[in-house]
């Protein structure tokens, strides 16, 4: 299996939904898309095995990707779906507040920005209750961290994303549902994953404030001014919900999800033996 199937425990998700043994997910014969950008979910460099799956979360992202002259896609829907679909309710206090997504790096790209301009920022826009949600290198920065705990505001990672199939954490889609579901808002710097996963968990969405710098960001994504010209009614501090919820549902995938033998066929797990 290619390591980024595992990345925020979406194939153990998958291996839920298709009563597998969640805990060691077997083989998915292909690539599994594991974030939203403004191409084809994957990265604008990537090498694939010719001929092999790329599982996609829509529609959207097999045309984008036709586009730029690849083929072999399927969309299935987000594994964000299958895991609201198996993790319904709501909590039982009523929604507050905001939970903010400070556009993040990797371990091979940082972020540069001013973080201190983006709080004030916040401050400026935030009327509620604030959660600042840090992917988990900034998280483990005590400089940015701190910077955002004195501003007044809660501080959270929802875990590690993981690498080459080490230090995933399986219960981080489990944490970011259970924190999307407590908030009002969801909003970030830059339109992203995290904001279509809150829209769909039935959070009112925002893209505001300095978008900051990838290290070395491909210009193949073209760039924020290439999203916000393609989706400028998912920007701004207040944003209209029945249009956000259309364009979720396209570029999640909504109309894609598929049965869990659908799923363990195009996979390849058509032999694997039920956890149940």
């Amino acid at each position: 299996m290619h390591h980024t199937n595992h990345f925020y425990g979406h194939a153990h998700v998958f291996a839920r939904y298709c009563r597998l043994e969640r805990r060691r997910p077997p083989r998915i014969n292909g690539y599994l898309q594991h974030g939203w950008n403004a191409l084809d979910g994957f990265g604008p460099r990537e090498k694939y095995v010719p001929a092999t799956p790329k599982f996609v979360w829509s529609d959207a992202m097999r045309r984008r990707g036709w586009a730029r002259g690849r083929r072999d896609y399927y969309p299935i829907g987000a594994p964000w779906l299958y895991l609201t679909q198996m993790e319904l309710g709501e909590p039982k206090t009523p929604r507050e507040g905001t939970i903010w997504y400070p556009f993040h790096g990797w371990e091979r790209q940082h972020v540069d920005g001013d973080h201190q301009r983006l709080i004030d920022e916040i401050r400026e826009v935030e009327r509620g209750p604030v959660t600042v949600c840090l992917y988990w290198l900034e998280f483990g920065e005590p400089e940015i961290r701190s910077l955002y705990e004195r501003a007044g505001f809660r501080v959270i990672s929802h875990g590690a994303r993981g690498w080459m199939k080490k230090g995933t954490d399986p219960l981080f889609p489990y944490r970011q549902l259970a924190e999307l579901r407590r908030h009002r808002r969801v909003a970030s710097n830059r339109l992203s994953t995290a904001v279509f996963h809150g829209i769909a968990a039935g959070c009112e969405p925002a893209v505001y404030g300095n978008p900051m710098v990838l290290a070395n960001e491909d210009p193949m994504h073209g760039g924020v001014a290439r999203v916000r010209r393609l989706w400028p009614e998912l920007h701004g501090a207040e944003v209209a919900l029945a249009t956000a919820r259309e364009i979720a549902d396209e570029e999640l995938g909504v109309s894609y999800r598929v049965s869990p033998e659908e799923i363990k066929t195009v996979f390849g797990w058509s032999g694997e033996t039920n956890d149940l």
